[in-house]
């Protein structure tokens, strides 16, 4: 959460010549209603089950590049959808910066509470292994310009020949 997904996303895309599609707002757009109300309705269960389902009919689509919400690895069928049908980036950023990236957005959530940080904390201690059982490539995106993780990112893909 607040690592750059989407924005990295639409730069790599750019760079890639390929489509971005952000799971959350297309989420957003089937449901006819953002996050916080499909959380408020369905609870964290429901969009976690609109969430795999989004994941699991983009995730078979080619030529995209896929930004998720940062819970999505959570799921089982995410994780492997994900790992199978793709090259996965996780891009790592430290508790304080994704405090200070999400700190006046409404849009999230699990964040809607006194104390932020803790759960942010807590997030990070169930999802960071998740995370590095899923990437192919981890990039830290920790104090640094959006272009400048793209550089890196592409630089990855070209050592490990996904992209020339």
């Amino acid at each position: 959460m607040g690592a750059g997904k989407s924005t990295i996303g639409r730069l790599l895309s750019h760079e890639l010549k390929l489509r971005f599609v952000d799971s959350d707002k297309v989420i957003e757009e089937r449901a006819g209603a953002d996050i916080p109300w499909i959380f408020d309705v369905e609870g964290e269960v429901g969009f976690r089950d609109r969430e795999a389902h989004i994941i699991d009919q983009l995730s078979a689509e080619d030529n995209l590049v896929l930004a998720t919400g940062g819970g999505a690895v959570l799921r089982p069928e995410n994780r492997s959808n994900l790992q199978g049908r793709g090259t996965v980036v996780y891009l790592q950023a430290s508790v304080a910066q994704q405090l200070e990236r999400t700190a006046r957005d409404k849009n999230r959530p699990l964040l809607q509470t006194p104390d932020p940080e803790a759960v942010l904390n807590t997030l990070m201690e169930q999802r960071h292994p998740l995370y590095l059982q899923v990437a192919d490539i981890v990039i830290d995106t920790e104090r640094r310009n959006p272009k400048a993780v793209v550089t890196d990112i592409m630089t990855e893909l070209r050592a490990q020949q996904i992209v020339k």
